[in-house]
């Protein structure tokens, strides 16, 4: 029988909240459900076994788990069912939220996906949108959206590609504090209360977890030049190295993963920074040759991609839909 070696990757992992009844996230109890099916289909690596491999070359099978962004329910809802079983994982971290008082952008756009229809958020969003805001080559392209979309769904990939791709850095922020301002309350807002403290990101790597770098901002690594890239790593392995000691190896995740998420140039700052492996995102198994030959891409499949792993709709509608999570 052929060697698999997976890496399945998770953000929200939480029950449901009633107070974000659109919030796409992976119910904890389907993530105890996934680990069970994981347990019988593939089995579950050994973290010497994978830690190993990078020097060996001796792919071990099974399943490594990875859960992204840092957040708080990593320690509420996951930790202790690791524990429980006596499994381990990879947790990768973004480091802003320990020095400053604001959720990130990137979630901060789930929580307001989260707690509104997506409908009455892309229309509050496509009303505040000035042209000055868009570079001009995307004005007309803009323009042309209609003011009423077909689905849902529609309407959220739209809100996420205005405020990820088309409006400029410069206003996003602006424009993201009043979404928030408009449609969450304060006490939902509170980056204590969505992030993993530094206590408890020491807990988890007491407790034989893996912890690694999901740079310090969260940016897209892509857009940025070699100097700024630099800066979001060393930033981020230094932060991580004040709570939790200086490791014996350092591993790194690209924000929003996928090849377009980051260069060679960022390969090669990490293969510099003595970082061992890093994981992309790109649905297939870890080869021998990708952890001999390119450690700084690893491949890793979305929790979605298998069975148990689907966010659920919200709960009032009843029904269970596909789409990824987080």
């Amino acid at each position: 029988m052929r060697l698999m070696l997976k890496a399945s990757m998770y953000h929200y992992v939480q029950p449901f909240n009633e107070r974000l009844p659109f919030f796409k996230n992976l119910h904890i109890e389907d993530f105890c459900t996934q680990l069970d099916y994981f347990e019988r289909e593939f089995g579950f690596v050994r973290k010497q076994d994978f830690l190993d491999a990078f020097h060996t070359g001796k792919l071990p099978e099974g399943i490594i788990l990875t859960f992204d962004d840092g957040l708080k329910s990593h320690y509420q809802y996951v930790l202790p069912e690791l524990i429980k079983r006596k499994l381990w994982g990879i947790f990768y971290i973004p480091t802003a939220p320990y020095t400053h008082t604001k959720i990130l952008d990137v979630h901060r756009i789930h929580l307001i996906l989260g707690i509104a229809p997506a409908t009455a958020v892309y229309r509050k969003l496509i009303a505040m949108v000035s042209d000055d805001m868009l570079p001009g080559t995307l004005v007309s392209d803009f323009r042309e959206w209609p003011y009423h979309l077909q689905e849902d769904d529609d309407h959220t990939k739209r809100v996420k590609q205005i405020l990820n791709y088309y409006i400029s850095y410069e206003f996003r922020e602006s424009v993201i504090d009043q979404l928030m301002a408009y449609f969450v309350p304060d006490d939902i807002n509170d980056v204590h209360g969505f992030y993993l403290t530094s206590d408890e990101t020491a807990e988890l790597a007491r407790e034989g977890m893996i912890i690694g770098s999901h740079t310090h901002s969260h940016p897209l690594m892509s857009k940025l030049n070699a100097l700024q890239q630099r800066e979001e790593i060393e930033k981020s392995f230094g932060c991580l190295e004040r709570i939790i000691g200086k490791s014996d190896h350092r591993t790194f995740c690209y924000p929003y993963g996928g090849f377009h998420s980051f260069t060679d140039e960022t390969e090669r700052i990490l293969t510099d920074q003595k970082v061992q492996y890093s994981f992309n995102v790109e649905h297939r198994d870890i080869t021998r040759d990708d952890i001999l030959q390119r450690p700084q891409a690893l491949p890793r499949y979305d929790c979605n991609h298998f069975p148990f792993g689907q966010c659920r709709a919200a709960q009032h509608q009843g029904t269970v839909r596909k789409g990824g999570v987080g």
